[in-house]
C-alpha cells in the first residue's frame, strides 16, 4: 500500500485546498424536474410504497424480537465487557438477514460488490466513506454487522435502537469530557483483544457530506495502529435521493423518493488492508490523512479539510440571514493555527461579520470603513484592508476576515499599543476624554470628520458620561480590535515619515510594528 509522509502531504496540500476551497460538501438539491420523475413518484406512491413500508414493518419487528432474545438478561456492562457467544452469537447472522431484507424492500435489490472484506485478523476495523446517508447501513448488514461506534443518544430511537445495542457498539457520551478517550481506549482493547470480538466499523468523517470531497477524519479509530480496511460506498441513481446534509431536503422526503424508486444501485468496494508504518503508529492524524488519500483516489474525489465544526457555523451562519458557505473556513486548520474557541468564533466574530457583510456575506472596503466608522481615504485603513486581502480581490470572505483578525489585530490588541492610543486623545494627560478632544485630536491625526468621531465616541462611551477613560477605551478596542492595528501601521507611517506630524501627537513608540 502507498504511503503519504507528512512532509509529501505538505507539498501537495495547496493543490488539495484550491480544489477544495470550489466545493461545498454540505448542501444538496434532490432534482426532479421531468415529467417522468413526478409521473413515476405518483404511480409508485399509489402501487408499490405501501407494500415495501409493510415489508419494512415485518423486517424491523421481527429484528426487534431477535435482538430483545439475543440480549434477555445482559446488561450494558456485559455487552461491553466481553463477545456474544454460543446462541446468542447466531443470532447475528439472523439479524444481518433481516437488514438485508430491509434495504431490499427500500429498493435496493441487491448490491454491487468489490473486492474481498478481509478477516478480524487481517483487520480488526473497517474504515467506510464517504459518509452521506442513513442508508450506509447497507455496509453493516453486507459486512457480518460488525460492532459500530455510535453515539448514546441512538439507542433512543424505536426499534433501530435496540437493533443497535446488539451490535455490542463503542458507545459515544458527548456529554462526558472523558468520553473521546475511553472511546479510543475501549477500540484499542477491542482490537488488539483475543477474545472473538466483531470487527469495528468506522465512519470517520462522523457527518454526512455530498460525496463531493472526503472531509477530515476523525483520529480515534486509528490510535490503536492496527491494519484497517478501507471500504468505499457508491450510490449509482440517476436521481440521488440517498445524499442528507446540512443544507438540504429533510430525512421523510428522502425517505419517500428513495421507496419510489424502481430500483436503487449501490455499489461496495472492500479495497486492500492499509497496514500503518512505525510513523503512522506514532501518529494518528498522518495514519487518518494517509488512508483518507488512499480512499480519496480509489473514488476520484478531492480531500477537504472541512469538520463538524464547520457544520455548526454554516448553521449559524444561516440563522444569521448570511450564505451557508460563509461558515466553511477549515476551522479545525484555523483552530491549530491561531488555538481558535468555537463557541468564541460562533458568537462574537460571527455576529461581527454579520454587521459588516453585504447579502452575499461579502465585505468590501466601502462596506469596513463604514464599520469602523473611519474615512475611506485613511491610509493606514487601506493598509489594514490589504493585509486582510492578501490575493487582492477587493472582498473579503468570513475565512479572510478570521485570519486577519487573528494575525493582525488581535495580537496588535496589547497595553502598549492601547495606551499609545489613548494618549492620541488624551494629549494633556487628563485622564478622561470629551468629544471636544476627540473631535480636534482625530480630525487632525486620521483626517475624520465631527460625524464619524461622534459616532464612534458614543459606541465608546456606553454609559453616556460624555467622557471616555482608558477603561472604556480599552473596552471598546477589545470588541473591535482593528483600531489597535490601525494605530500600529499609524504610529509605523510617523516613524517611516510617510504622514507628516502635526498638532500634539505623541512620539511613536521604540517597538517596530508587526
Amino acid at each position: 500500500m502507498c504511503k503519504m509522509s507528512e512532509k509529501e502531504g505538505e507539498e501537495r496540500a495547496p493543490l488539495i485546498e484550491e480544489t477544495a476551497h470550489l466545493l461545498n460538501p454540505f448542501v444538496h438539491r434532490l432534482e426532479l424536474n421531468t415529467a417522468y420523475d413526478k409521473f413515476k413518484l405518483v404511480f409508485m406512491s399509489v402501487v408499490v410504497l405501501p407494500v415495501r413500508v409493510v415489508g419494512i414493518v415485518v423486517c424491523l419487528l421481527v429484528a426487534y424480537v431477535l435482538a430483545s432474545a439475543g440480549l434477555w438478561g445482559l446488561s450494558r456492562e456485559d455487552l461491553s465487557a466481553r463477545p456474544l457467544s454460543g446462541w446468542r452469537r447466531k443470532i447475528r447472522w439472523y439479524m444481518g438477514l433481516m437488514g438485508r431484507m430491509m434495504m431490499r424492500c427500500y429498493g435496493f435489490h441487491w448490491i454491487k460488490m468489490k473486492g474481498r472484506r478481509a478477516t478480524k485478523a487481517e483487520a480488526p476495523i473497517l474504515i467506510v466513506g464517504p459518509h452521506s446517508s442513513f442508508f450506509d447501513a447497507v455496509a453493516v448488514f453486507w459486512s457480518n454487522v460488525p460492532c459500530l461506534v455510535n453515539r448514546i443518544e441512538n439507542l433512543q430511537l424505536p426499534l433501530f435502537g435496540k437493533y443497535i445495542d446488539y451490535t455490542q457498539p463503542v458507545y459515544v457520551w458527548r456529554e462526558d469530557p472523558n468520553s473521546r478517550q475511553n472511546t479510543i481506549q475501549e477500540i484499542k482493547e477491542r482490537a488488539s483483544s483475543e477474545e472473538e470480538w466483531p470487527q469495528i466499523m468506522v465512519f470517520p468523517e462522523g457527518t454526512c457530506t455530498n460525496r463531493s470531497c472526503l472531509i477530515t477524519f476523525k483520529p480515534g479509530a486509528f490510535y490503536p495502529g492496527v491494519p484497517v480496511q478501507p471500504v468505499l460506498i457508491r450510490y449509482n441513481n440517476r436521481t440521488d435521493s440517498f445524499t442528507w446534509t446540512w443544507d438540504g431536503p429533510g430525512a421523510l422526503k428522502m425517505l419517500w423518493v428513495t421507496l419510489c424508486q424502481f430500483h436503487n444501485y449501490c455499489e461496495l468496494e472492500y479495497l486492500p488492508v492499509y497496514t500503518p508504518s512505525e510513523e503512522e503508529k506514532q501518529d494518528a492524524k498522518l495514519f487518518a490523512n494517509n488512508v483518507r488519500q488512499v480512499m480519496a483516489d480509489a473514488l476520484g474525489v478531492p480531500v477537504a479539510d472541512y469538520t463538524y465544526d464547520d457544520c455548526r457555523l454554516m448553521h449559524k451562519a444561516k440563522l444569521k440571514n448570511l450564505p451557508c458557505e460563509t461558515g466553511l473556513i477549515e476551522f479545525l486548520k484555523l483552530r491549530q493555527r491561531f488555538g481558535l474557541n468555537l463557541k468564541n468564533v460562533e458568537e462574537e466574530l460571527l455576529n461581527h461579520y454579520a454587521d459588516i457583510a453585504t447579502s452575499d456575506g461579502q465585505i468590501n472596503f466601502s462596506d469596513f470603513a463604514k464599520y469602523l466608522g473611519m474615512p475611506e481615504s485613511e491610509p493606514a485603513l487601506i493598509d489594514l484592508f490589504k493585509l486582510y486581502d492578501k490575493d487582492n480581490t477587493g472582498t473579503l470572505d468570513f475565512r479572510k476576515y478570521l485570519m486577519g483578525y487573528y494575525q493582525y489585530c488581535k495580537p496588535a490588541n496589547t497595553e502598549e499599543t492601547l495606551k499609545w492610543g489613548f494618549k492620541l486623545l488624551d494629549h494633556e494627560g487628563k485622564g478622561q476624554v470629551f468629544l471636544e478632544d476627540a473631535i480636534e485630536a482625530l480630525q487632525t491625526s486620521l483626517d475624520m470628520t465631527p460625524e464619524e468621531v461622534t459616532r464612534i465616541f458614543k459606541q465608546t462611551d456606553q454609559n453616556d458620561k460624555g467622557y471616555i477613560t482608558y477603561e472604556d477605551f480599552e473596552a471598546h478596542a477589545k470588541r473591535k480590535p482593528e483600531y489597535a492595528k490601525i494605530f500600529l501601521l499609524f504610529q509605523e507611517s510617523l516613524k517611516q515619515g510617510t504622514r507628516p506630524r502635526t498638532g500634539h501627537l505623541p512620539p511613536p513608540g521604540k517597538k517596530k510594528a508587526d
